[in-house]
């Protein structure tokens, strides 16, 4: 059988979301998967970058990660992606990159696949849950199946979100907690892509 292929696809500006991406990445390998790691193209304005030394210290920083194409999603068995909320919604670069697969979804090759989300915010009532229904919107047009974490691992009563890992950046740095879930739902979702891909 062909390994289970794992797409992330993030945004991030200064770093948060492009830390719990990573960690995704290494716990979805270490659950047996292929997985390519992608961030999603810049669309702020270089002086707006400039003007914040996180968001510039990041870019420097994941350089070297490539930019997402349409064909990192036709690609994977299952998707996850990552936002930060902004008002409480999908940054506008991941919803950029999502807008542009129409092609791929009349052709239908978005359909049935796993899908699965994480964000953060600044604040603990900042939006995390409405950023991932929001995502998770685009997923039900897609026709794709998606897999949360739900409760189904003793830290996602720590972490508290079944929806999706997310973190409170204005807590501080992501700590283990945030860790763990995101590799519950990194194992969660490769468990279950493998699995369908089995009974295909």
């Amino acid at each position: 059988m062909d390994t289970t292929r794992v797409s992330v696809i993030y945004y991030s500006s200064t770093g948060t979301i492009a830390e719990i991406a990573r960690t995704i990445a290494q716990h979805a390998e270490k659950a047996g998967a292929e997985v390519r790691l992608r961030k999603v193209r810049e669309l702020a304005p270089p002086e707006a970058i400039e003007a914040n030394q996180d968001w510039k210290a990041n870019l420097e920083r994941t350089a070297e990660i490539e930019e997402a194409t349409a064909d990192d999603v036709v690609w994977a068995d299952a998707v996850i992606f990552g936002s930060p909320t902004r008002y409480g919604n999908v940054a506008a670069q991941l919803k950029q990159f999502m807008d542009t697969l129409g092609p791929q979804w009349e052709q239908g090759l978005l359909a049935d696949k796993i899908y699965s989300g994480f964000t953060s915010s600044q604040t603990e009532h900042g939006g995390q849950e409405s950023t991932l229904l929001a995502l998770y919107n685009t997923i039900y047009h897609w026709g794709g199946i998606l897999v949360p974490p739900g409760y189904t691992d003793p830290v996602k009563f720590e972490d508290g979100n079944p929806y999706g890992t997310s973190h409170v950046s204005g807590r501080g740095e992501i700590d283990q907690t945030i860790r763990t879930a995101a590799a519950v739902q990194a194992e969660r979702v490769v468990k279950i892509a493998a699995a369908l891909k089995r009974g295909a």
